[in-house]
């Protein structure tokens, strides 16, 4: 009898803690499935179209997709902000934080404990302590606990909102130096193509003796050396195609999609730059959120000095004396009083206040360089775009107007074809450098719905939104 009691028991306690368990379930990985995925993806675009209805970030992204006519960059924006890998990865994060903090703060389990003794006298009865404790919270460190984990899921949100704003800016710069690699080769073409013909024209002059023999290999080189240029060109296009494709999360066989056209960088003018920062910028956002956990931090350890109650109750059995049992623990704060803890805290609450101000000076510097290179390149290009590339283009209608009268300098004509070259090269280098300077200030100065300052625990966006995208 007495061995059956005490299986009883044992079976009633193992029934309890398998009920509350979870069980394990293992998911093969099968990269197989995901190469499937990923070379169909541009196949099956509903999901992104979804997606850009549901966002609707700003009006620069669309809300509907025409493969047919090719990607534009607005349109791989879209695409990138729901298929980029890095940014799948930070929302898988983000969802642990979630996890983290929707299980954070919980009352700890109960405690059971059970003793038993079978003496070897054969008139002792078997003896048995039958307990449970329960810890009650009354300090409100479990509330503490909870704040703490939302100051630190709301941080992972604003990683992430700052993760998708620099995407974009980085799918931008990539698709503008794409664009532009684009546009070099078909200017090679264009140079080689001319030079074929100043190649023919110095045949002629060479079978009639006006040139030597000197000159005409200078002319054979400089077509050649075009040509070798050109290939390097196609390799550039290559590696820049490359890279924006595995931005936007897509295989290699799209880029032929892909359409050849610099992104539109909407104007963000404000009256109070610093202002915008504070309240716009996303990487301060994360400082932010960053000190308000490491204020939850100091008032968790400053909860920590109070006292939680552990009571506990049982029953049990000596000499046939049946008894009731109670326990009563309460921790005294007397000399420890978590000092070290809340000393350590209250530092690392300074150290977050102090990269917080640090990252708002250096965005600002940041932000009137930009301000300063834009209004620089803006200068250039214009510079260029409106007198140096026409002046060129007059003077090779000119040059052929004489060529058509029968009097020709090679070499003036050479030096014409290769200085507009190098000029039109010039006008897409500016082109792309004033992109990147547009790019640079909308970067720093945020998006257009305020981030800073706001409550702990309020979320920057809907949840769909932040752990949407492709998993």
């Amino acid at each position: 009898m007495k061995f059956n009691f005490w299986r009883n028991v044992s079976f009633f306690a193992t029934a309890v803690l398998i009920a509350g368990c979870q069980s394990y379930e293992p998911v093969p990985l099968d990269i197989g499935s995901y190469r499937t995925a990923l070379e169909t993806r541009l196949i099956d675009i509903e999901p992104v179209i979804a997606f850009a209805n549901r966002i609707a970030i700003t009006d620069e992204i669309p809300l509907e997709f025409d493969s047919t006519d090719g990607i534009s960059p607005s349109e791989g924006e879209v695409i990138a902000l729901f298929y980029n890998p890095q940014l799948r990865i930070a929302r898988l994060e983000a969802g642990v934080a979630l996890a983290n903090y929707e299980t954070a703060g919980l009352w700890k389990d109960p405690v059971f404990g059970f003793n038993g003794a079978e003496i070897s006298s054969p008139s002792s009865p078997f003896q048995f302590n039958l307990m449970g404790n329960i810890t009650i919270p009354i300090s409100g460190r479990l509330k503490v606990e909870k704040a703490k984990a939302g100051t630190k899921y709301e941080t992972q949100l604003r990683k992430l909102v700052d993760d998708e704003w620099n995407l974009r800016s980085t799918l931008r710069s990539q698709w503008a130096a794409w664009t532009s690699a684009t546009m070099q080769i078909q200017l090679i073409n264009e140079v080689i193509e001319q030079l074929e013909g100043i190649n023919k024209i110095a045949v002629i002059l060479f079978e009639a003796g006006e040139i030597n023999r000197v000159e005409y290999r200078l002319l054979q080189v400089e077509l050649a050396s075009n040509k070798v240029q050109a290939t390097e060109a196609k390799l550039h296009l290559l590696e820049t195609e490359i890279s924006l494709l595995g931005t936007m999360g897509l295989a290699p066989e799209n880029s032929s999609l892909l359409r050849a056209e610099f992104p539109l960088i909407a104007s963000t003018t404000v009256e109070d730059e610093t202002a915008r920062i504070i309240v716009a910028n996303t990487e301060l956002a994360i400082q932010f959120a960053n000190y308000e956990t490491a204020e939850e931090s100091l008032r968790l350890e400053i909860k920590k000095q109070y006292p939680d109650i552990v009571i506990g109750s049982g029953y049990g059995s000596e000499f046939n004396d049946h008894r009731v049992l109670f326990g009563l623990t309460i921790p005294l704060s007397i000399w420890n009083r978590n000092q070290a803890g809340i000393a350590h805290a209250r530092t690392q609450r300074e150290v977050a206040r102090a990269e917080a101000e640090t990252t708002f000076a250096r965005l600002f510097r940041e932000l009137t360089l930009a301000n300063t290179t834009l209004l620089l390149r803006q200068t250039q290009r214009t510079y260029f775009e409106d007198e140096i590339v026409p002046m060129l283009a007059q003077q090779t209608s000119d040059i052929e107007k004489i060529v058509e009268l029968g009097e020709v300098d090679i070499f003036i004509l050479l030096e014409t074809v290769t200085r507009q070259y190098r000029a039109k090269s010039r006008l897409l280098d500016l082109q792309v450098a004033e992109i990147e300077a547009s790019i640079t200030v909308h970067r720093i100065l945020g998006p257009d719905y305020p981030l800073n300052p706001t409550p702990a625990h309020r979320e920057l966006i809907t949840t769909e939104y932040t752990l949407g995208g492709v998993q």
